[in-house]
């Protein structure tokens, strides 16, 4: 699994393209800079993926049951609006336009990058999303990190 880092701030152009900055780039194996996949985030964001990381996450969908209605609902939500793209030879990757009107995606855009992922955020709903005080964001860490019951070993 990659394990993509950075936080970049770019903008999108009256053709639905943004520049994948180079930084983020840098950190794309060079064989699938033309096998990505764009899809519906949680929190209002796009996904961004390589093809292989795709699969892996795909993968794991396969293990749900087709006879249950969530289950079923879930793969449907998860997959809406995948798309395939490249990285062109001008660094851009073209956002389709529905996957964008998702997000609120007009002109400034985020990429966070961490794990397997990078999300594409419009700034203005990614600003809101991490605007946390300080001592709500140290009780969070305390109650998803603070329980060493709960670690794997």
């Amino acid at each position: 699994m990659t394990g993509y880092i950075g936080e970049y701030e770019c903008k999108l152009d009256d053709k639905g393209r943004v520049i994948v900055p180079a930084g983020l780039k840098r950190q794309i194996p060079a064989e699938m800079l033309n096998r990505m996949v764009v899809n519906r985030g949680f929190d209002k964001c796009l996904t961004l993926y390589t093809r292989k990381d795709w699969d892996a996450e795909t993968s794991k969908l396969n293990k749900l049951n087709d006879f249950k209605r969530e289950d079923r609902k879930f793969k449907r939500l998860f997959n809406a609006g995948a798309t395939e793209i490249t990285i062109d030879s001008a660094s851009r990757i073209n956002l389709p336009k529905k996957l964008c009107t998702y997000a609120e995606i007009e002109t400034e855009v985020v990429f966070y990058a961490y794990e397997n992922k990078i999300e594409i955020w419009s700034k203005k709903v990614f600003e809101e999303h991490m605007d946390i005080d300080p001592d709500d964001f140290a009780d969070l860490a305390e109650k998803v990190m603070g329980n060493e019951d709960d670690t794997d070993e």
